[in-house]
C-alpha cells in the first residue's frame, strides 16, 4: 500500500512539474499565450497599479508607483515616477549611505521659450537616462496642456498657448526620453487647463476648438514621437470624464491617430473602473482595492466583457516587454549628473527672454551690483507639486551666480535681506516650512526702504537689479492678485528707478516667474527686463551667463503678456479669485469626494465654458487688434538679424519655405525664425489673423555670418475643423506665408497658391450645452 501511495505521489509531482514548465514565460512573441494562461484574478490585478511608492516598503521611495507582477508567467513589476522638471524620487533611503540625487531641470515653459527642438530632445534624453540609471522604467512626463489662461497653476509645467509649439517641443522631449529606452507619458489628455476643482470640473468646449487647439497639441506629439504611454486627465470634457470617454481614447486617439501604446489614468481619476476599462483606459493608477473587486465581479457577470479586459491586458504586456526591468537592465545608480547640470545651465539660459534693453545689458565685467527683492536672495528654480523634483542636490543662488561671473554683490543688502527673509518665514510658517506641498508657498513681503538708504546704495553701486518672483503648482490656480504686482513690489521698482536714475545709474528687472505677470504699468520705469522663468538647479549661473553676455539671449515668448487681467476672453471664464475652500474640495489627487447634492453648481468651478472658442492667446489679440504688453514670439538679442531671399517651393501637398538669416550686429547670437500663415480673408471662415505653422532656430552666427533656414508646411496643416461636415478643410486660395520675429512683427512674406484639402473624421465629443462662442 505504501509503495502504491508513493507511486501516485510521484505521478502527481511529475504532472505538476510538467504543468509548471509548460506555462509560458512572457516574451514579445508570446503575449497571446501568456494572456490565455492568466487567471481572471491576475488580469484584474494587472490593469491596476500597485499603489504609490511613499511607504517604507517601496523599492524606490518617493516615486509614483509600479505595475503588478506575476512571477509565474515571467511578468515583472515596472516602476514609474514624476515629473517634467526631472526624475522625482527620494534622495535618501533607509540604511543606505548613498545619495540618489536627480537633476532639477528647467520648467517646461522655460524649455519652450528656447523654441529649440534639439534642446527639448537633449533635456528629455537626460531625464530618460536618470530614470534608467536609477532603475525605473517610465517617467510621467511631459505635461502638455494648452495655456488657456495665464492663471493656470500648472502653466510652468506646460509649454505654450499655441498647439504647434506645444506639440513639437513635447514630441522632441519625448523622443529624447525614449532614446534611452525609457517610456514617456504625455499628459493630461485633454483640456486640463485649470486646477481648481480639477477632479470634478467639466471643460465645455466646441468641437472646433477641441480639435484645433486642445487635441491638436497631443496629436502632434503622438504622430511625431510615438510616446509609449498617454495619461488621461482628471477633468471631464463636454460632460464625460476623460478616462471614461471611449470617443476620446478609442475613437480619436487610437482610431484616427493610429496610436498603439498604453493609456493610463491620472492618479485616482474617474469614479467608474469598468467604464474606464471599456473606454480604453488600459490601466488605472495607483490602483484601489474597491476597483479590483468591482472589475472582478463585473468580469464574472459579463458587465466587463472579457474581450475588453484581454485587450487592455495585452496593451499592458506590450508595454512591459519594452521596459528596462523586463529586459534585466543593470542600472548603475550613477547617471552623468555633471553633464546634465551643464545642459540645464546652457539651455536654461537660452530659454530666457530679453523683453527690454536700453543700453544696459550685457553688464560690464566687474561691476558692483545692488540686488533688491526677496526673490533675489531666494531664487525660484521651479514649481511645486509633482511637476518638480524637490530632491535636487542644490540650487545655484543668484548671488552665487553673479559672483561666479565676476560681479561684486553689495553686502549690506545681503545681510539685510537674510534677516528679513528669515523673519518672514517665521511669520508665514511658525511651525516650519511644510516638507511637501501641492500648493504654492507664500512669498515674503518686500522690504520698504527710505530714499536715503537707496541713495547710499546708488552711490556705492554701478547698477540695481530687482527680482520679481512668482511660484505656482499643482492642485491650485493663481489668483488675479498674483498676476498683478503687489503694492510693495510696485513701490520698490518706482523708488529704486527714481533714485538710481538721478544718480546716472540704470535698473534691470528679472522676472523669476512661473507664468506671465503684469508689466505694462511699470516697464517704462526701468532700463532692462529679463524674463528668466525658472531654469532649475543652475538658475543663478544661467541668469549670470545672460546678464554678462556669456550667452546671448535667444529665447522667445511662448505665451502672450497681456496688459491687464481681463483683456483675454478666457479671463471671464476662469476661477481667478476662488475664496471658498469647499469649491476646492475635490481638487486633490487622493480621490473624488462625493458632491453634496444640496451644493450649488458653480460656473468656473464645477464647469467652465470655453466661450473664447479658438481665440486663445495671440489668436485673439492678433485677430481683434487688442494691444498687448509683449506679444507671442517676442524676444530681443544683444545683436541684430536681417532676413532675405524668402522662397516657397511647392511639391505635391508640401510647401518648403526657406529664408536666409544674417547676423548684422556686433556680437555672436542665435535667432528664432517663426513661420506664420494667414488664410485668405473670408468672414465665413472665421479664421484667426495668422497662425504659427513652423519654426526653426539658427546655429550660433558670428557677426556677418549667414544661414539658410528651411521649414515645411503641408496643405493639411492649414486646415480648420468644419463642425457641420465633421471634417478638416483647407479652402483653396492665396495664403500669406510670413517670416516673423513675433506676432506683431512681420519680417518678410510671400503669397502662396494653396489647393483645397478635406478629410472626414468622426463626429464625436459634442458640447451638451450651447456656448456663447466668440466669432470674428
Amino acid at each position: 500500500m505504501r509503495r502504491h501511495h508513493i507511486f501516485i505521489m510521484a505521478i502527481v509531482a511529475c504532472f505538476h512539474s510538467l504543468t509548471v514548465s509548460s506555462q509560458p514565460r512572457l516574451q514579445a512573441e508570446n503575449i497571446d499565450d501568456v494572456i490565455a494562461a492568466m487567471t481572471l484574478e491576475e488580469k484584474c490585478h494587472l490593469v491596476l497599479g500597485c499603489g504609490m511608492s511613499y511607504g517604507d516598503d517601496a523599492k524606490f521611495p518617493g516615486t509614483a508607483g509600479s505595475t503588478y507582477a506575476i512571477p509565474r508567467l515571467g511578468i515583472p513589476k515596472t516602476y514609474c515616477a514624476d515629473s517634467n522638471q526631472g526624475l522625482r524620487m527620494s534622495a535618501r533611503r533607509d540604511f543606505d549611505s548613498r545619495n540618489y540625487f536627480c537633476t532639477d531641470y528647467m520648467t517646461s515653459i522655460s524649455l519652450a521659450s528656447t523654441w529649440d527642438k534639439d534642446a527639448a530632445y537633449r533635456i528629455g534624453k537626460g531625464i530618460g537616462n536618470e530614470t534608467k540609471e536609477y532603475g525605473l522604467d517610465w517617467i510621467l512626463a511631459p505635461s502638455m496642456n494648452l495655456m488657456r489662461n495665464v492663471l493656470c497653476g500648472r502653466n510652468h509645467e506646460y509649454y505654450s498657448e499655441d498647439p504647434y509649439l506645444s506639440g513639437t517641443i513635447a514630441a522632441h522631449y519625448v523622443m529624447g526620453i525614449q532614446s534611452e529606452g525609457t517610456a514617456a507619458c504625455v499628459k493630461h489628455f485633454a483640456a486640463n487647463s485649470q486646477e481648481t476643482n480639477r477632479n470634478a470640473n467639466d471643460s465645455r468646449v466646441s468641437q472646433r476648438a477641441l480639435r484645433e487647439l486642445y487635441l491638436r497639441t497631443f496629436e502632434l506629439a503622438v504622430r511625431i514621437s510615438n510616446p509609449w504611454t498617454v495619461m488621461t486627465a482628471y477633468n471631464s470634457i463636454n460632460g464625460k470624464p476623460t478616462c471614461e470617454d471611449i470617443s476620446l481614447t478609442e475613437t480619436v486617439l487610437r482610431g484616427e491617430w493610429n496610436y498603439k501604446g498604453l493609456v493610463v489614468s491620472d492618479w485616482n481619476a474617474g469614479s467608474n473602473a469598468t467604464a474606464s476599462m471599456v473606454a480604453g483606459n488600459d490601466m488605472l493608477q495607483p490602483g484601489q482595492d474597491k476597483q479590483y473587486h468591482e472589475l472582478l465581479a463585473n468580469a464574472k457577470n459579463g458587465s466587463l466583457p472579457m474581450a475588453v479586459l484581454d485587450r487592455n491586458v495585452k496593451r499592458i504586456l506590450q508595454f512591459i516587454v519594452k521596459c528596462h526591468n523586463f529586459n534585466n537592465y543593470t542600472y548603475s545608480n550613477e547617471p552623468d549628473l555633471k553633464q546634465h547640470a551643464a545642459d540645464d545651465r546652457k539651455i536654461g539660459a537660452e530659454g530666457m527672454v530679453l523683453l527690454k534693453n536700453e543700453n544696459v545689458l550685457p553688464l560690464l565685467a566687474g561691476q558692483n551690483v545692488a540686488l533688491y527683492g526677496c526673490t533675489s536672495y531666494d531664487i525660484i528654480p521651479g514649481g511645486t507639486g509633482f511637476g518638480g523634483t524637490t530632491v535636487g542636490r542644490y540650487t545655484v543662488s543668484l548671488v552665487e551666480g553673479l559672483r561666479n561671473a565676476g560681479y561684486s554683490v553689495y553686502k549690506p543688502l545681503i545681510n539685510q535681506y537674510k534677516k528679513h527673509i528669515a523673519s518672514e518665514q517665521k511669520r508665514l510658517y511658525p511651525n516650519g516650512l511644510p516638507p511637501f506641498s501641492l500648493q504654492p508657498l507664500h512669498r515674503a513681503e518686500e522690504i520698504e526702504m527710505t530714499k536715503q538708504q537707496l541713495q547710499e546704495h546708488a552711490a556705492a553701486n554701478d547698477i540695481a537689479v530687482i527680482t520679481i518672483g512668482r511660484k505656482s503648482g499643482e492642485a491650485a490656480d493663481r489668483t488675479q492678485d498674483e498676476f498683478n504686482l503687489y503694492a510693495k513690489e510696485r513701490k520698490m521698482i518706482s523708488q529704486i528707478s527714481e533714485v538710481y536714475h538721478k544718480d546716472g545709474k540704470k535698473v534691470v528687472v528679472l522676472l523669476n516667474i512661473c507664468s506671465p505677470v503684469e508689466t505694462a504699468s511699470w516697464k517704462h520705469l526701468v532700463d532692462g527686463i529679463l524674463c528668466t522663468w525658472q531654469s532649475g538647479e543652475q538658475v543663478g549661473n544661467s541668469i549670470a551667463d545672460v546678464i554678462s553676455g556669456t550667452i546671448n539671449p535667444s529665447g522667445r515668448l511662448p505665451v502672450t503678456f497681456q496688459i491687464a487681467y481681463g483683456d483675454a476672453p478666457s479671463d471671464k471664464n476662469f476661477p481667478s479669485d476662488v475664496k471658498e475652500v469647499k469649491d476646492l474640495a475635490t481638487m486633490y489627487m487622493w480621490g473624488n469626494d462625493k458632491k453634496d447634492a444640496k451644493r450649488e453648481v458653480k460656473a468656473n468651478i464645477d464647469y467652465t465654458d470655453y466661450d473664447e472658442d479658438i481665440y486663445v492667446g495671440y489668436r485673439y489679440f492678433d485677430s481683434f487688434g487688442k494691444e498687448v504688453s509683449f506679444p507671442f514670439g517676442f524676444g530681443l538679442s544683444y545683436t541684430t538679424f536681417a532676413y532675405d531671399q524668402m522662397k516657397v517651393n511647392k511639391q505635391g501637398d508640401t510647401y518648403t519655405v526657406s529664408v536666409e538669416v544674417k547676423n548684422i550686429g556686433n556680437l555672436p547670437g542665435r535667432n528664432v525664425v517663426e513661420l506664420f500663415v494667414a488664410a485668405p480673408h473670408n468672414k465665413q471662415l472665421n479664421k484667426p489673423e495668422k497662425e504659427l505653422r513652423d519654426y526653426a532656430k539658427t546655429s550660433l552666427l558670428q557677426p556677418g555670418q549667414r544661414e539658410t533656414v528651411t521649414m515645411k508646411v503641408r496643405t493639411a496643416d492649414l486646415a480648420s475643423f468644419d463642425e457641420k461636415a465633421s471634417a478638416w478643410k483647407t479652402d483653396a486660395g492665396t495664403y500669406q506665408f510670413m517670416i516673423c520675429s513675433s506676432t506683431n512683427k512681420i519680417e518678410t512674406e510671400c503669397p502662396v497658391a494653396v489647393n483645397s484639402y478635406k478629410k472626414k473624421v468622426n463626429n464625436v465629443m459634442k458640447p451638451q450645452v450651447k456656448l456663447n462662442r466668440l466669432h470674428r
